[in-house]
């Protein structure tokens, strides 16, 4: 029985590590955002997502407010009721490094596709 124990955890923390180490997929961007642009303008905008992706990424701290309007229900002066309610929530997004990244590597995808489209020559970083 520890043995099960034993190799269960071993199995389960592999699948984690795996899971946090593994390389980090694009984000999908439409490439019609980038149809406005000539083909030096396309070369720039990839170079400049490049340098900030080699130079560390930081994701923004964003807060953001949230006001929900709904309907409640509960015990009150004249007993069982329902009626409006309103809530405001406070918080910060979910935007880390990962989804930062993710979402910068399709942005480069989509401005080579955009370039293929246009049948610009655009010169690209080789992914690991």
């Amino acid at each position: 029985m520890k043995n099960w124990a034993i190799l269960t955890s071993t199995i389960l923390g592999l699948a984690l590590t795996g899971c946090a180490t593994a390389p980090i997929q694009p984000d999908y961007v439409s490439p019609t955002q980038y149809q406005a642009l000539n083909c030096t303008q396309l070369q720039s905008e990839y170079n400049r997502i490049q340098q900030y992706l080699e130079h560390g990424v930081e994701p923004e701290k964003r807060t953001g407010v949230g006001v929900g309007v709904g309907l409640g229900g509960g015990f009150g002066r004249g007993g069982w009721g329902f009626g409006p309610t309103i809530s405001l929530n406070l918080g910060q997004s979910s935007s880390t490094k990962r989804s930062e990244t993710a979402q910068l590597l399709g942005q480069q995808d989509a401005i080579v596709q955009a370039a293929h489209f246009k049948n610009c020559p655009i010169a690209t970083v080789k992914k690991q």
